[in-house]
This record gives C-alpha cells, sequence and structure tokens, in this order.
C-alpha cells in the first residue's frame, strides 16, 4: 500500500522512546513531540514520566489495545482536522508487538501519511549483543500463552535455519524455555533481562544451564529471548570454516603467513 498521505491532512508520527534509559530519546523524538497537537500513549502515566523529563506538555489521549477501535477512529478524525499527532507505546517502537500497528492500518487506509522517529527497540538492542544473527533472524513477538499454540510456534518456526527472537513474560519464562528444550534441543540461547535498565543483566548457553542459571535468582522484569536452532548454528559454524579454508589456501598460493592473509582480507586498512 502507497503511503504518498494527504496534504491537506495531519501527520501520524511513529516516535520511538527509551526501553528504560531516558537518556537513550533522539533529538528528533524530543522535536517532534514538542510540535504535535496530540500524543496518544499506549498508558500516559508511563509516558508523562518521560514528557515531564524533556518539559514537554502536550494534549495525551490513551490508545492501549482495550480501546484501539473507538480511539482510533477519534485519532483519524483528528488527523484528518489537520493535527499531527505522535504515538507513544510504553516503551521502544510502537508497531511492534503493541496495538501501535492497529492505528497505523487505519491511517494508511485513510491516505494519512505515516512518519517513522527511529529510535530504540528492545529487539535491535538485543540482537546487536548477540553476535548471532549476521546471517538474519526471525521476530515472532510474544510467544502464545497456552501451551498448544506455544508448542505449534516453536515446530513451526524452530526449523526455518534462523535465530529465533521473541518476549516473553517472567511468569511463562522458564515453562518457555522447557518447550524449546523438549521440541527443538538444546540449543544455544541467549535471555536478555530489562535492557538499558538498572537492573540489566544477560545469560547465554544452552537451554539446561540457562534455566538452572535462571532458577537460582529472581525471574523478574521484561526479557528478550534470541535462541538458536540447530540449522542457525551450522550456518554459523559453516561461515567460519570457509574462511578458515581461505586463509589457508591464500597463504599456500601467495606465500604470506595465515595472519597477513586475514589482516589483508578481514581488516580494515
Amino acid at each position: 500500500m502507497q503511503n504518498t498521505g494527504n496534504n491537506k491532512g495531519g501527520r501520524l508520527f511513529i516516535v520511538s522512546t527509551p526501553i528504560g534509559n531516558l537518556s537513550d530519546i533522539t533529538l528528533r523524538a524530543i522535536e517532534t513531540l514538542s510540535n504535535a497537537d496530540i500524543i496518544a500513549c499506549e498508558d500516559t502515566r508511563t509516558s508523562l514520566i518521560l514528557l515531564n523529563k524533556y518539559n514537554i506538555k502536550k494534549k495525551l489521549v490513551s490508545f492501549h489495545k482495550y480501546s484501539a477501535k473507538e480511539r482510533g477512529t477519534e485519532l483519524i478524525d483528528y488527523l484528518k482536522q489537520g493535527k499531527d499527532i505522535a504515538l507513544l507505546t510504553d516503551a521502544g517502537t510502537p508497531g511492534i508487538s503493541d496495538p501501535g500497528a492497529f492505528l497505523i492500518r487505519l491511517a494508511l487506509e485513510n491516505t494519512i501519511k505515516v512518519v517513522p522517529i527511529p529510535g530504540p527497540s528492545a529487539l535491535t538492542a538485543a540482537v546487536s549483543i548477540s553476535g548471532t544473527c549476521e546471517n538474519g533472524f526471525l521476530f515472532i513477538g510474544f510467544m502464545p500463552s497456552s501451551t498448544k499454540q506455544k508448542n505449534n510456534f516453536i515446530k513451526k518456526y524452530f526449523t526455518i535455519g534462523l535465530p529465533v527472537v521473541f518476549y516473553e513474560s517472567p511468569r511463562r519464562l522458564l515453562n518457555t524455555l522447557s518447550a524449546i528444550r523438549n521440541i527443538a534441543g538444546n540449543n544455544t540461547v541467549f535471555v536478555f533481562k530489562e535492557l538499558t535498565k538498572f537492573y540489566e543483566d544477560s545469560i547465554s548457553g544452552v537451554i539446561d544451564d540457562v534455566i538452572n542459571r535462571l532458577k537460582q535468582g529472581i525471574i523478574k522484569g521484561e526479557y528478550t529471548i534470541i535462541a538458536e536452532t540447530i540449522e542457525s548454528q551450522k550456518k554459523i559454524d559453516g561461515t567460519v570454516s570457509d574462511r578458515k579454508s581461505l586463509i589457508e589456501t591464500a597463504a599456500l598460493v601467495t606465500g604470506l603467513s595465515k595472519r597477513e592473509v586475514y589482516k589483508k582480507l578481514f581488516t580494515k586498512q
């Protein structure tokens, strides 16, 4: 669908906000929030903490999954009247595993211009420090809560040959890791807790070890998990193996040491 926008109407700004550390907000996000006519918030109380820190005082409208349909129509009317609206989720980038996606689709259907204001995201933060997603990854949002749906998800998505990234609540974390272990094997997982917050922590290793370590602590907070599969690990190992063979062949042909070949091929000059 083309996002050409309505030249006479307002614009819907999708504003990324900090996932924990309030200093992570971008200058453009602050400018956008300061200039918006209305700020639509998943939870006005949560957003007010950020807005007050940067002395931003605007009309706030609550927009969450329970009010999405009714409030969505109201916000579209505001946009058609020429008002600019900034959409905020509680943390991170709106439209990713939250009700913001509904409003975005509604805006596009009404040819209203949707403008991304990129910034923090728990998804990209976790991927960036995992060292395991260079060949791609699959993001599935939150795991289903029912056992049957969760097992079907694991059977479906843990066989495509890519690391799987998802969010999980502390209450279901151990159950979900055990389900992955039973269905997909004792593969390596990266468990990131409270990214950018005071109690930020991470655990990695095979699932059995990670579960044991989690049981020794307090399972509380927000979690982002990256789970490798057998196929994804083979791809990573294969990349390393191919590089090693290339270095050895080049060293044999050129007469250079393998250290010199590596430096010329894989380091920036």
